[in-house]
């Protein structure tokens, strides 16, 4: 079960055997169904979750009711609202299963106990974060700087097992156009 989530802290950082086993003492499993709410707008994200199986969105709901997925996260992705987590303060956003999920979470208020006795969990995470950030920004300069067919043609290139996985105008959502213009999209991609 730690295989997964032991592999990726150590393409971070070198953890010796005792090492990781107090960091998988750390960690909870848990199964979840699909649809599933993990976090919803307005609770306190308590929670860092690897996901070992399965296929998660994090998402807002702008004032018109409309859904804007932030992201799609799938095995051996950490999900959670970093905002949150960090400042204990209600989050803007929702997390929910898209598929039944194994996960690994760590709880908030053990976090800094497991830093403290595994100092170099403090640069993995660290070097997980900025990761995480460059992805953001990545996704922020091509919202801003790149038609919808290029930021289709790059969501597909970054992420081929997403569309298999998740109904089109989820990805729509996430590329920040209609369903029915990503459809045209697709039409002209596949004439090409």
């Amino acid at each position: 079960m730690f295989k997964e989530i032991n592999e990726y802290i150590n393409h971070c950082v070198r953890l010796s055997e005792d090492e990781l086993d107090v960091f998988n003492r750390y960690l909870k499993p848990k199964h979840v169904p699909k649809k599933t709410f993990l976090l919803m707008e307005g609770e306190i994200c308590n929670f860092e979750a690897f996901i070992i199986k399965g296929c998660i969105k994090t998402y807002f709901i702008d004032d018109n009711g409309f859904e804007t997925i932030l992201t799609f996260a799938t095995e051996n992705w950490w999900v959670s609202d970093v905002s949150s987590f960090s400042d204990q303060k209600p989050s803007k956003m929702f997390i929910e299963t898209l598929e039944d999920c194994d996960l690994l979470l760590i709880d908030a208020n053990v976090k800094e106990e497991l830093l403290q006795k595994v100092p170099l969990l403090e640069r993995a995470f660290r070097l997980m974060l900025q990761r995480h950030l460059a992805v953001y920004q990545e996704r922020l300069f091509g919202y801003v700087a790149l038609s919808a067919q290029e930021r289709y043609e790059i969501f597909l290139e970054k992420y081929p097992h997403i569309p298999q996985r998740v109904p089109q105008h989820l990805i729509a959502s996430y590329l920040g156009i209609s369903p029915e213009f990503l459809s045209r999209i697709r039409k002209r991609s596949l004439k090409k």
